[in-house]
């Protein structure tokens, strides 16, 4: 192959990888890792199923909050530096993951710790252009991007290799729950074990981590080793004892000031107990408790109080961590919507964006963050995140929120008016992504109701505004014009009965924009300007002709 077909061949795999996915990326900053001295045994246990000479498979699981990230990553952290990593997936709720880049990314990754397999993944793409396509069958590409250069390298690179020189490998796949569809999961599994249990293969083991979903065990081979995470061990509990006394010394070190008598023990020994007996095993409790605890702007001891105030009757009682949370705001309901709304974005956005999005809650965004500063993650340039899955899990089941639950179709509609908000204040509705690209799709999760209704009324008056105003080659003709069709198909549907003028109002519009009929723009525009109400201004522009109605 000559090296310009190479190079593309190379390139077209680089850009098919999911770097979010990658255990030390960038991207997943804050890295969540074990802190030095705690799952020990547990870490060593892992290891000594790593080193075996058959291939086995660990699937490593628990509940969400028992830490099981933190030992994936701290795991592949100690295979990289043994050059023992083939490859990493981490599924994070954080990102907008498919299930499609994964085992490009995989292949990718392999390629780097196995410099000897590269050319062959490398032609495997030149081969086949389509190959990297999210609609190509994943067995297909397993066999071409993985299982064919791994072959090769046993046939060729390890042919005079003895048995007790081969080093097994790995290939970690974490938080398998947390992003796939339960049939995809299980088939990513199946996928993996079914592939790498080649004898014909080097001996690479998967690590895999989860919840004890029932579709994830049933997928699992015979075999697996299963290590089952609670927060009832005692191993576990004696490093979240560490790590909460570590981590509250710390606090004290850092801010010295506060504290008039340094001699005297902080907390005391009482109050270390009744903190310790509420995170129980549950190292995602005692981490944020700390966040809690050693927030800027509040006295250590004071919130230490706040948190010891309910006696907790069970350990890692995460809910009434939450709880307790919310129960610090001076407005928990509008607080909770915004929550909700931050939590049911199709991706997380920095700072500046929600800011702008949320321009009509500003104060309400502001305190929100402060009062939740805890259990987000905001560091006022990366994206605005929560830290833990498990508030995810808290904020949509209204068995465990109760009085604080959002459901989903109120989170939906706050971000689409805010949308929506957002086109009709701002100069021009694409200076930012995010509405101009979700806005249909939290339109498809909201209950249709005729403030909503009234809202479309005037966003496509502000879109047939910008085609009335904007040249026939503006980018702004054609990127509404796709969102609207979108739209249109959520508002065609049964759901939205009640209101069938709402997709014939985007069908008309959505004619216009694909006409680019400024004459029909500007009849629109003049009755939407004349004072009609939005109900008004419905009334009259369907009773327009539309040339293009047959094509939409």
């Amino acid at each position: 192959m000559d090296p310009e077909s190479y190079q593309r061949s190379w390139n077209s795999l680089c850009e098919a990888v999911d770097f979010t996915g990658i255990f030390d990326s960038e991207y997943r900053q804050p890295h969540s890792q074990c802190m030095a001295n705690t799952r020990v045994a547990l870490r060593e246990r892992i290891t000594q199923v790593l080193d075996r000479r058959d291939q086995t498979n660990v699937w490593l699981k628990g509940l969400a909050g028992v830490g099981k990230s933190s030992i994936a990553f701290t795991i592949s952290e100690e295979l990289k530096a043994a050059e023992r990593l083939a490859a990493t997936f981490f599924f994070s709720h954080k990102h907008a993951q498919q299930g499609a880049a994964i085992i490009p990314t995989i292949a990718y990754q392999l390629a780097l710790a196995i410099p000897h397999i590269q050319d062959k993944i490398v032609y495997a793409i030149k081969n086949d252009r389509m190959l990297l396509s999210p609609g190509k069958s994943r067995a297909d590409q397993m066999r071409e991007l993985v299982i064919k250069p791994l072959q090769e390298l046993k046939d060729v690179y390890w042919r005079n290799t003895t048995d007790s020189q081969i080093v097994p490998l790995v290939i970690t796949i974490d938080a398998l729950d947390e992003c796939l569809f339960s049939e995809e999961a299980a088939r990513l599994v199946t996928l993996l074990t079914n592939a790498l249990a080649d004898p014909d293969l080097p001996i690479i083991h998967v690590i895999f981590t989860s919840r004890p979903e029932a579709h994830i065990g049933a997928a699992m081979p015979s075999g697996v080793y299963e290590i089952p995470l609670t927060t009832r061990d005692e191993d576990t509990k004696r490093d979240v004892r560490f790590f909460l006394r570590a981590s509250l010394n710390k606090t004290r070190t850092a801010r010295p000031v506060l504290f008039d008598e340094p001699t005297i023990p902080w907390p005391s020994e009482k109050e270390f107990e009744e903190l310790a007996f509420k995170a129980g095993g549950l190292f995602v409790y005692a981490a944020m408790a700390i966040n809690f605890i050693s927030a800027a702007g509040h006295h250590p001891q004071e919130r230490l109080d706040l948190l010891l105030r309910e006696k907790s009757t069970v350990g890692a009682d995460i809910d009434q961590f939450y709880r307790q949370i919310i129960g610090t705001s001076e407005d928990p309901i509008a607080h909770c919507r915004i929550l909700a709304s931050i939590i049911h974005l199709s991706r997380p956005l920095p700072l500046v964006e929600l800011q702008v999005l949320f321009h009509a809650d500003k104060m309400s965004l502001a305190l929100t963050l402060e009062t939740f500063s805890p259990v987000i993650l905001n560091d006022g340039v990366g994206d605005v995140e929560i830290y833990h899955a498990s508030l995810r899990d808290f904020m949509i089941d209204p068995l465990r929120s109760k009085e604080y639950h959002i459901d989903d179709a109120h989170a939906h509609e706050h971000i689409l008016c805010r949308c929506l908000d957002f086109f009709l204040r701002e100069g021009s509705p694409f200076q930012y992504s995010y509405p101009s690209t979700t806005w249909a799709t939290h339109l498809a999760g909201v209950c249709p109701s005729s403030e909503i209704q009234d809202l479309l009324v005037l966003l496509t008056g502000r879109l047939l505004q910008l085609q009335a105003s904007e040249t026939t080659d503006s980018p702004l003709r054609y990127f509404p014009y796709r969102s609207l069709s979108n739209a249109i198909e959520t508002c065609s549907s049964s759901k939205w009965n009640r209101y069938p003028l709402v997709a014939q109002r985007l069908r008309r519009a959505h004619g216009v924009m694909e006409k680019n009929d400024k004459e029909q723009c500007d009849r629109l525009l003049s009755w939407s300007e004349s004072g009609f109400r939005p109900s008004e201004f419905w009334r009259v522009s369907i009773q327009l002709p539309l040339r293009s109605r047959s094509k939409v």
